[in-house]
């Protein structure tokens, strides 16, 4: 007899329909499965079959063939686990339904029957709502991810018998749901706090301007002034998540497998801080089977390099193309995929190679040339705010008032953002990510802002990239002062993050 269910097969961020077909008939007795399986898949044979042994359900004489469908498209992953023993439960009559065609089903199978947890569920979720299926056969720790999808029954399962037993409908099973909004609301605060970093007022009003436009930024001094802190620490001030937002990132973390057990939604903004040893593939994605890499899970949040320099020059300028565009494109022999990678790029650095200041390193000016010399001057461009974070002083670090807090910051923060979302007609785009119509559109200046501009690229010898960048940082600077137009002391302030760069580099 033939039986046939659905399931479906991950694709980079995104999911394929899959038809699991399974014929049980008479002939040698074998089991053979076909569509282009890998390892995993192959293998699915002997865990289904002892699963299903072990469930109490037998296993058929003859010739079983189960075919994945389309043949074309390589199935990874234990994922059909599920999907192959209900299939040859109702191909050898074991179970009687009339409403597979109403799921889509997806599940690994321990050798006891009992259904595991598998990656990128939120991906197939979205995949069974367009393919117009009624509800969606889940393992019991994914339910929450998938129920965060509207328009969905999502059945938790817990072992592969209470499956079969729904199917047949002789034990019912309430679906999974979830309110993602009541999830926003429960969702904890970050812990830091801007407050708990003393001194550096300078630094903190380069954080909140790269807050407000989502501006990439790279803060360079010696050991212990608080780079990491502050780093850390610019998540505090950042805009809380939107729910297609959360549902981008979620899926991005749910195919790298990063989702806690049980969790539904990624509702705080990534924080990614790779070490410095990262390989190209480990920060751009890649792989024989191309899997998203830390620019990736950076996605609508931060991506912190410390100790920049040290990454490898290679892998540095990987992520030149990812930064103007917003994705990233990975080509392999088993095929093309993009990842979205909308990140805020925060990069921290030594003045030095023995993290001194220039003035008090014992390293050779040659030797200095070098060390910055691993930060390419296109790299260097794509990065719009340059800070000094100079030591603290001991009155600063013994003073009982460390600032304002990331609350208050956050208030202008969220008022800039608003400014700039009612700018683009609701759309959520920041400062950082205008083209070149946008300022022409929203960067007038007069003439002697322009007079101040045109001297500063003359001066400075900053390239068209670094002008660009700079009309995108005034612009912020405005929105937090909410004004409508450039003024002098904005572009002036965008120049200051502009000045660092040449005067170490040259």
């Amino acid at each position: 007899m033939l039986s046939k269910v659905h399931a479906a097969a991950l694709y980079g961020v995104e999911s394929v329909p899959v038809e699991v077909e399974v014929h049980v008939g008479p002939g040698e007795e074998r089991i053979v499965i076909v569509g282009l399986p890998d390892a995993a898949v192959r293998e699915s044979i002997e865990r289904v079959s002892t699963a299903l042994t072990n469930s109490g359900f037998g296993l058929p004489p003859g010739k079983t063939t189960i075919n994945l469908a389309p043949a074309d498209l390589r199935k990874e992953g234990p994922s059909f686990d599920l999907a192959i023993a209900l299939a040859w439960l109702m191909a050898s009559e074991q179970v009687i339904n009339d409403r597979a065609d109403e799921f889509l089903l997806i599940g690994e199978l321990a050798l006891t029957g009992k259904v595991r947890k598998i990656k990128g569920v939120l991906p197939i979720a979205l995949t069974a709502r367009s393919e117009g299926h009624r509800g969606l056969l889940v393992p019991a720790g994914n339910a929450a991810e998938a129920a965060v999808v509207e328009g969905l029954e999502v059945i938790p399962l817990q072992s592969l018998r209470e499956a079969a037993d729904f199917l047949s409908g002789s034990s019912p099973i309430t679906p999974t749901r979830i309110n993602p909004k009541t999830l926003f609301e429960q969702s904890a605060k970050t812990s830091e706090d801007l407050c708990e970093v003393k001194g550096q007022e300078t630094v903190k009003r380069a954080l909140e301007i790269s807050a407000a436009g989502g501006h990439n930024l790279i803060l360079i001094g010696p050991p212990g002034t608080g780079k990491s802190m502050l780093a850390k620490r610019l998540r505090s001030i950042l805009p809380p998540l939107t729910l297609d937002e959360s549902l981008e990132t979620t899926r991005i973390h749910s195919v790298a497998g990063l989702l806690e057990p049980n969790q539904a939604l990624v509702t705080q903004r990534p924080f990614r801080s790779p070490h410095h040893t990262a390989s190209d593939a480990g920060l751009l994605g890649g792989n024989v089977r191309p899997s998203p890499g830390e620019i990736s899970l950076s996605h609508h949040g931060v991506l912190f390099l410390d100790e920049l320099p040290e990454f490898r020059r290679s892998v540095l300028e990987t992520m030149r193309q990812p930064l103007e565009d917003g994705r990233v494109t990975i080509s392999r022999a088993a095929g093309t995929m993009t990842f979205p990678s909308e990140f805020m790029l925060v990069a921290a650095m030594n003045p030095t190679p023995d993290g001194k200041t220039p003035s008090e390193s014992n390293s050779t000016p040659r030797e200095i040339q070098n060390y910055l010399g691993r930060i390419s001057g296109p790299l260097l461009d794509r990065i719009d705010l340059h800070v000094e974070v100079p030591p603290v002083e001991f009155r600063e670090m013994n003073s009982a008032n460390g600032g304002e807090t990331s609350a208050v910051i956050r208030e202008r923060v969220l008022k800039a953002r608003r400014i700039q979302n009612l700018r683009w007609n609701g759309s959520p785009t920041c400062n950082a990510r205008m083209q070149p119509r946008d300022l022409q559109a929203w960067c007038a200046m007069d003439d002697t802002t322009q007079d101040l501009l045109r001297r500063a690229m003359e001066e400075l010898e900053l390239s068209a990239r670094a002008y660009d960048r700079i009309l995108k940082v005034s612009r912020t600077i405005a929105d937090l002062a909410d004004s409508q137009t450039l003024t002098t002391e904005h572009v002036s302030e965008a120049i200051q993050y502009r000045t660092l760069d040449r005067q170490i580099w040259t």
